[in-house]
Order: structure tokens, then C-alpha cells, then sequence
């Protein structure tokens, strides 16, 4: 299944481990697809050459929506598309 792809900084996580959404290309992303988010809504979450699939939650304690995600589960982009044309 193919959910929204919206850019994520897989580097500024939370202590949970939840990827924080309040990027600026996370922002743009949001604008350009037109997407509000919402608890509980699926995303395909990437920064260049990576990509996960995401739970959107809202972070009471930060005050912002993040992401949950299986940090096992991570995708190198190169190797999706080298296996589609093969």
C-alpha cells in the first residue's frame, strides 16, 4: 500500500524515538500535498536516500505531531527502485 511521502529528519527524534514532523521539508511536503495531520494517519516518512512507513501522533509533551515508526523497518531508496526495473 502506498501512503502520502512527506521528508522527515531521521536524525531529530524524540526520546520515544518518534520522528518529530516540524521540519521545514516536512512542512513544505505537508503544504505542497495539502495534508493535516491527524493521530493515527499512515505516512511514508524519507530523507534522501531513506524512507520508513509512520504512525502520525500528536506529542502532548512537545507540543507537535511526530511520527512513530519501526526503526528495523528503514529502506534504502536506491534498493527499491534497482528492484522494480530488475
Amino acid at each position: 500500500m502506498s501512503y502520502p511521502r512527506i521528508f522527515a529528519d531521521f536524525h531529530n527524534a524524540d526520546e520515544q524515538g518518534r520522528l518529530r514532523l516540524n521540519c521545514v521539508g516536512t512542512i513544505e511536503d505537508l503544504s505542497r500535498q495539502n495534508i493535516k495531520l491527524q493521530d493515527g494517519q499512515l505516512l511514508t516518512l524519507y530523507s534522501e536516500d531513506l524512507e520508513v512507513d509512520g504512525v502520525v501522533q500528536y506529542s502532548e509533551d512537545e507540543s507537535l505531531w511526530v511520527a512513530a515508526i519501526d526503526w528495523r523497518q528503514i529502506r534504502q531508496v536506491e534498493d527499491i527502485i534497482v528492484q522494480a526495473t530488475v
